[in-house]
């Protein structure tokens, strides 16, 4: 079978799927922390995929009483166009919409025009990393063509929406736009207001026209790659995801500053890491990207206990565990190798 020149097995998944879920070869050394057993409620084992969406229930209420309040999302998705770009192959509109009530965030639309792309399309979300820059890279503005995620994928069939992050948004420093931000919301994280943000562009993205609903996707480099691990786990409309060098162990990078999840998650006996939310996006489709022996890696070996865990709840659907780590060794970057899985993992998870 082939989805745009790309070789999938019949079932459906990519070729690679047993590579990405093959442990490292020498035991990671690092301490990834406190790791909650996933299939266990007290002293009941959990065996079945009932009792297991009870356990999720459950792990969703905690996340989210731990994240803090937010308002309820707006029903209001209309868009302001700020800015248009016909490219060769592509459509390129900066818009503005309402996020929060009373704060408008801008974001880049892009949609190819080539003519093979016939029928209802599938959506995408793409994060930006941490930079000044902000949408501009991942839209294709500026920035190295690594990064520019976006727009690549946009070229290859999806429409893409590149929001911007609320550290980014009318304040002088990411310390100011958490003030401002917790002047609104004193009993809330910043995480929140990330995934709160994501969803909304969720919405957006689906009020445009000639997208399939059932066929919506995440991805993120980094700052991004936080993003989307928190909206594939809380927002069931992404069925596919990949997040490249976000950290996936709470002590794999800064998820203690103020703008991510605070100093809390460093006291002894905090209960939860990150292969809770892995396990909450079972049975959908997550690939870790890291580049863990390169400078400033934040994934890679490190990040294959905790998704270790979680593939006994992926194969509670009686499905393949469409969940893997696939580490380039190439630091904190995407190289061209690694983003053509990127794009293959997508296509493949969102294809009918």
């Amino acid at each position: 079978m082939c989805v745009h020149g790309m070789a999938i097995a019949n079932d459906g998944d990519v070729a690679w799927l047993a590579e990405v879920q093959r442990p490292p070869a020498s035991p990671p050394l690092f301490d990834v922390g406190t790791m909650q057993p996933l299939l266990s409620d007290g002293d009941q084992k959990i065996v079945d995929l009932a009792g297991w969406q009870k356990q999720r229930a459950k792990l969703r209420s905690e996340w989210l009483k731990f994240l803090g309040p937010m308002p309820d999302a707006l029903a209001n998705n209309e868009t302001t166009l700020v800015k248009d770009a016909s490219l060769t192959d592509c459509t390129r509109q900066l818009v503005r919409y309402e996020c929060e009530p009373g704060l408008f965030v801008e974001a880049y639309l892009l949609r190819s025009t080539d003519p093979k792309f016939t029928g209802l399309r599938p959506g995408l979300v793409a994060m930006h990393q941490t930079t000044n820059s902000t949408i501009d890279e991942t839209a294709g503005i500026s920035g190295p063509d690594s990064l520019q995620l976006g727009l690549k994928l946009a070229r290859r069939g999806f429409v893409v929406i590149c929001p911007r992050c609320f550290l980014w948004q009318n304040a002088t420093s990411l310390q100011a736009a958490v003030k401002q931000f917790q002047e609104r919301h004193p009993r809330t994280l910043g995480m929140h207001k990330m995934l709160y943000d994501a969803r909304r562009a969720v919405d957006i993205l689906l009020a445009q026209p000639g997208i399939d609903p059932q066929r919506v996707a995440a991805v993120g480099h980094s700052l991004g790659a936080k993003e989307v691990l928190y909206l594939a786990a809380f927002d069931e409309r992404i069925k596919a995801a990949v997040a490249s060098e976000g950290g996936l162990a709470l002590r794999s990078t800064n998820w203690d500053a103020p703008w991510y999840l605070g100093p809390s998650i460093r006291e002894a006996g905090f209960p939860r890491n990150h292969h809770e939310l892995v396990a909450l996006i079972a049975p959908r489709a997550l690939l870790i990207l890291g580049g863990e022996s390169g400078p400033g890696a934040a994934d890679g070996d490190r990040s294959w206990p905790l998704i270790e865990a979680a593939i006994p709840v992926y194969q509670l659907s009686g499905k393949p565990a469409r969940v893997g780590l696939l580490n380039h060794h190439q630091g904190h970057s995407i190289s061209p190798e690694s983003f053509e899985r990127i794009a293959e993992w997508l296509e493949a998870y969102t294809s009918r």
